[in-house]
């Protein structure tokens, strides 16, 4: 159940991204919401409960709104094993470094993934701006505390619940015949 759920806001987020946030002025920007639910997933979930949502997810987004196949996923994916590998590494409480590190990742991420771009697409991409890419962290690093305040929230409140079958699928005891 709590896998469901987070899958099904991960889709609401990839509809809200790849066609609400599209909307607003170039000059206010758009933050990365389903970066935002990766680094959660990363934080909270086990290995593999995790790598099964990214991977969906960031097929879904890949689809969705991606220019060339197979960067999603592989952005997505690398950003979840690295803040995995430093979770479990580090000696640090996770609250204080669960926020920046979200930042710093999304700087090195889409630096790198820029980089990749220049090289083997030169011609089409635009002129690198740190304004514009120092904009977008803070504005993500900014968005990433309620939204991380959301999910935790409904990441316990959908621990603590537990599935209960319907009655028609309980195992019955007793006499069948009565």
């Amino acid at each position: 159940m709590l896998m469901l759920s987070f899958f099904l806001v991960g889709v609401s987020l990839v509809v809200s991204q790849s066609s609400i946030f599209y909307l607003f002025p170039s000059w206010l920007g758009s933050p990365d919401l389903i970066f935002i639910l990766i680094a959660f997933i990363a934080y909270r979930f086990d290995w593999l409960r995790g790598l099964c949502l990214i991977f969906v997810l960031s097929w879904i987004m890949d689809v969705v709104s991606g220019l060339y196949l197979g960067t999603y996923p592989l952005l997505y994916l690398f950003l979840f094993v690295s803040l995995k590998f430093f979770k479990e590494k580090s000696p640090v409480k996770e609250v204080a470094y669960q926020v920046p590190l979200v930042g710093i990742a999304f700087l090195a991420e889409y630096s790198c993934m820029y980089f990749v771009y220049s090289l083997t697409l030169p011609g089409i991409l635009p002129e690198w701006s740190w304004a514009k890419i120092l904009q977008e962290t803070l504005m993500l690093t900014v968005a990433t505390i309620p939204c991380f305040l959301l999910y935790n929230s409904l990441f316990e409140h959908m621990s603590k619940r537990r599935f209960v079958a319907p009655r028609i699928l309980r195992k019955r005891s007793g006499n069948y015949f009565r």
